[in-house]
């Protein structure tokens, strides 16, 4: 007996599904959301009367800037939102007798009610309706190994239990996961941005679902994954005939691999229709911009004079090791090889960016230069900053020197403290220094108003800003402590296309304002052409190609680093 909802009024409905999939013919509804609605308790509007139709085996793209409702809208259906938020408007779902409504509204009848919408939900979650969420990172449990929770979905989907590790294999090898017996027995820290998405992935794709919620799941990627995991889950659509929800940023992922698009801005739907008709033809302006993103020109701030600059950062022959098998006794029998004798060089006001694949060592570099690996790491090479061998420091020493180099984190809502508020998150490092109230409380409105943001956010939570503002938040704490090298990880890989332009042309204005090296971290080879006057790329933890950025894309000569550049103009 399924429980289901009309004009909210809760019904028993017989019929139930006799299989995963029961609509057969093609192009046949999947779902169907009418005017949904999601108002804030202070009566803010998040999503205004969105309304569309999801047929089998389609991919209906939602684009939109950070905070347009694209998310909070899919995770209306699965009845994910908080308590807090007013969702109203109709939700049908394909069933085997038709067409069912599903119960999104929040009963506040009475708790009956609330358990009955819970329990139809339950049976909606997973199994007709999956979900890849945006950061693995949080949507995985850290506890529990790879394994463990692959086995948890397969049980929900009733998977027998000697079929687990066989049927997890599969899944891991269909999502592109190399050596998928090891990660299966490894933890979420112990993999890659990369390889915890694609385990998403897998998860989500074990209980077979008729309609799939992919919510960012290229973020972490480099553009050739990106392409090979949308391929993948298209493959996997028709195979099925299933349904997709992409979510995405990424316009050059939504002109491909979606058959219609939504364009959201502040809740509202700006435009719909066809994904070839918008972008050849589209109607409104905010359409238009979207679509003519300009992320500028490196700067060229010395001109011929470079090569005068002094060196803030000159490694040789960095190699970082991790332990990968360990005798009875605790001793490391095996060494994995995450970076292997790595060069680089960069001068004042310059920028390098590191590009490669998920797992190539891009961020292990980050943590080396910031020392910042765990003690288990083994890490050989020269790494000096600013004539200083960083590894030749006390511990002393390294807490004072630690401000001449900052990072900023890939995911700023991972990586800043959410009980905090902007004004105690960005003056940390000058009250471990003791720097007295008064000069510290200055120093962080100076350094809001250096990454644009208004004073008035100081007295601001993180879970009240959008993600383009989080990631000021986290530049703005680096750049207090007035380094002289900051390292970006992946800074604007959750950043819808608009705030990535905002943020890279921010950037470039605090590199000629303030002289700043930097070293940038990034799948987005357009950022990175648009930010660093060198590139280096990066395969399974060697330097395959260094130069001038211009010259490498137009010139590459590694066979890898053609691939990725044709990639990312595709």
């Amino acid at each position: 007996m399924t429980i289901t909802t009309v004009h909210n009024t809760l019904i028993d409905v017989a019929p139930s599904r006799t299989d995963n999939h029961a609509c057969s013919g093609h192009n046949q509804p999947m779902l169907v959301v009418n005017k949904l609605k999601i108002v804030t308790a202070t009566g803010v509007t998040l999503v205004d009367e969105l309304s569309y139709t999801l047929r089998q085996a389609q991919t209906l793209a939602i684009v939109g800037e950070s905070g347009s409702g694209k998310s909070i809208a899919s995770l209306a259906l699965l009845g994910l939102l908080p308590d807090s938020l007013t969702v109203t408007g109709e939700v049908e779902l394909a069933e085997t007798a038709g067409m069912i409504h599903l119960p999104i509204t929040q009963s506040t009848q009475s708790t009956i009610r609330d358990k009955q919408r819970e329990a139809s939900l339950r049976t909606i979650r997973g199994q007709r309706i999956g979900m890849v969420f945006q950061e693995p990172m949080t949507a995985l449990n850290p506890l529990h190994t790879v394994a463990k929770q692959i086995a948890e979905s397969l049980h929900l989907s009733g998977v027998a239990k000697k079929h687990w590790h066989e049927k997890s294999l599969a899944l891991l090898n269909d999502v592109n996961i190399t050596d998928p017996a090891d990660k299966l027995n490894r933890y979420p820290h112990e993999l890659s941005g990369g390889q915890r998405q694609r385990v998403m992935i897998a998860m989500a794709l074990a209980q077979q679902p008729d309609i799939l919620i992919a919510d960012e799941p290229t973020t972490a990627l480099d553009v050739t994954l990106q392409h090979e995991i949308l391929e993948l889950l298209n493959n996997l659509k028709r195979q099925h005939n299933m349904a997709m929800i992409l979510i995405s940023h990424d316009l050059n992922l939504v002109r491909r691999y979606s058959d219609e698009v939504i364009v959201m801005r502040q809740g509202q739907t700006i435009e719909q229709g066809q994904t070839a008709a918008v972008f050849s033809q589209p109607k409104a302006d905010y359409t238009r911009s979207l679509i003519a993103q300009d992320f500028g020109q490196a700067l060229d701030l010395w001109g011929d004079d470079q090569s005068q600059q002094p060196t803030v950062l000159q490694v040789s022959h960095l190699q970082v090791q991790f332990p990968i098998e360990k005798s009875l006794f605790g001793a490391t029998k095996r060494w994995f090889d995450a970076v292997s004798h790595v060069d680089m060089q960069l001068q004042k006001g310059q920028a390098l960016g590191i590009v490669g694949e998920s797992g190539s060592g891009k961020t292990t570099i980050a943590l080396a230069l910031t020392q910042l690996l765990s003690n288990q790491a083994r890490v050989n090479g020269q790494v000096i900053v600013n004539g200083q061998d960083i590894s030749s420091l006390s511990n002393k020493e390294r807490r004072q020197f630690r401000s001449q180099i900052q990072m900023v984190f890939q995911d700023p809502f991972a990586s800043i403290n959410p009980r905090m508020t902007v004004m105690q998150i960005i003056e940390e490092g000058l009250l471990v220094q003791g720097v007295d109230k008064k000069t510290r409380q200055s120093a962080v409105i100076e350094s809001l108003a250096t990454v644009h943001l208004p004073s008035e956010f100081a007295q601001r939570y993180p879970h009240e800003l959008s993600g383009g503002q989080r990631q000021r938040v986290a530049l703005a704490r680096a750049l207090i402590m007035q380094p002289s090298l900051l390292i970006l990880d992946e800074p604007t890989s959750a950043l819808d296309s608009s705030t990535q332009v905002t943020v890279v042309s921010l950037l470039r204005e605090i590199q000629a304002k303030l002289q700043l090296s930097y070293v940038f971290i990034s799948h987005d080879l357009k950022v990175v052409r648009a930010l660093c006057q060198h590139i280096m790329v990066l395969k399974e933890g060697r330097c395959i190609e260094y130069g001038r950025t211009e010259e490498v894309f137009d010139h590459p000569e590694h066979p890898y680093a053609k691939q990725l550049l044709q990639a990312s103009v595709t």
